[in-house]
């Protein structure tokens, strides 16, 4: 499809019309959520942190000292929370606020 085929679209958040293809980019970018971590580093699906705090595992009884590795953990679609896997806890969510990327 030529560019003079393509479908134009309102874009209400800029007021302008805009091609098909172009508004879809622009929203797609737009819905990615950046999880930063206690210092501001941006964090990424995979990546090794360490923990800045004690935490409590409610739940587990345990206690996570800060200094903690946690590896190859997983973002959840919002911008406080990250999914990951220590040992012998699966599922453990923490807040983004208490960690910090190595």
């Amino acid at each position: 499809m030529s560019a003079e085929d393509e479908d134009y679209v309102y874009d209400e958040d800029s007021g302008e019309w805009l091609p098909a293809s172009q508004l879809a980019e622009k929203q797609a970018a737009s819905d990615a959520v950046e999880v930063r971590d206690a210092v501001g580093n941006l964090l990424a699906d995979g990546d090794s942190v360490t923990l800045v705090k004690d935490l409590e595992v409610k739940g587990a009884g345990q206690t996570r000292k800060r200094g903690a590795v946690i590896t190859s953990i997983r973002l959840t679609g919002d911008a406080q929370e990250i999914d990951c896997r220590y040992r012998g806890i699966k599922g453990l969510v923490l807040r983004a606020e208490f960690v910090k990327k190595r």
